[in-house]
C-alpha cells in the first residue's frame, strides 16, 4: 500500500489530562515531514519507524502527535528513509563548526546533561580576552573529541570528549572564572563535567 503524500496529524501537550482545556491542534504534514519527526525520535531505523507509523502516535518535544495508522512493508520504509543522513565517522572535528556543547555530569541513573550554546557561552566579561566558549573550543583543539554519531533531532554530528574528574573540576572553575556575573549565576548549579559533547551541524 503506497504512502499518502499528505497526512492529517493532531497534536497536543503530552501532559494534557483528560479534563484539560488545552486545545488539540490539527495540521496536515507532508510525508517527509512526518518521517522527519519520527526519525528525530527513534533514529534512522526502518523497523522502528515502521512500528511508529503503524502505531499512529509519537511524543516529540513535549507534544503528542497522532494520525491514522499507516501500514506499509519494510522495503517501503527503507526507501522513505534513504535520503536521511547517515553517521559519518570519517568526519573530522572542527571546533569552529560547533554551535553547542553538551555538559554531561554524573553517570547511570544520576546522569545529567546541560546544553551550553555558543551564543550564551560566548558572553565575555568587560575587557576580557576570552569567553567561556573560547575555553571550550580551545580544549576541543588540544584534546580532539571522538566522533560519536549523527543526531537527527539536532541535525548535527556529535563529537564526545571524556574528562577525568580533576580535568572536569579545572574546566568548570575556568569557565566560571571567565563568565560574566549574570552567566556565572546561571551556571552556579553546574557540576564538574564527566564528558563534553560538541554539536556540529552538517
Amino acid at each position: 500500500m503506497p504512502f499518502p503524500q499528505q497526512i492529517p496529524v493532531r497534536y497536543s501537550d503530552e501532559d494534557a489530562g483528560y479534563l484539560s482545556m488545552r486545545p488539540v491542534v490539527k495540521q496536515t504534514f507532508q510525508l517527509h515531514e512526518l518521517a522527519d519527526l519520527v526519525v528525530s525520535v527513534v533514529g534512522k531505523d526502518p523497523a522502528r519507524v515502521q512500528q511508529i507509523f503503524r502505531t499512529g502516535s509519537v511524543v516529540y518535544n513535549g507534544y503528542r502527535y497522532a494520525w491514522e495508522p499507516l501500514h506499509a512493508e519494510l522495503p517501503e520504509f527503507v526507501s522513505l528513509l534513504a535520503s536521511f543522513p547517515e553517521d559519518n565517522p570519517d568526519r573530522a572535528f572542527l571546533a569552529s563548526q560547533a554551535v553547542a556543547v553538551l555538559f554531561e555530569t554524573g553517570g547511570g541513573t544520576q546522569r545529567n546533561v546541560v546544553e551550553l550554546t555558543r551564543k550564551e557561552a560566548g558572553e565575555k566579561k568587560l575587557f576580557a580576552e576570552s569567553s567561556p566558549w573560547d575555553l571550550l573550543l580551545q580544549l576541543g583543539k588540544v584534546s580532539p573529541p571522538r566522533y560519536e554519531k549523527y543526531s537527527h533531532a539536532r541535525r548535527a554530528d556529535l563529537f564526545r570528549l571524556t574528562l577525568p574528574y580533576d580535568q572536569g573540576q579545572q574546566l568548570l572553575a575556568a569557565l566560571l572564572d571567565a563568565a560574566p556575573r549574570a552567566l556565572r549565576h546561571r551556571w552556579s548549579t553546574l557540576r564538574p563535567p564527566a564528558a563534553l559533547t560538541f554539536v556540529c551541524p552538517r
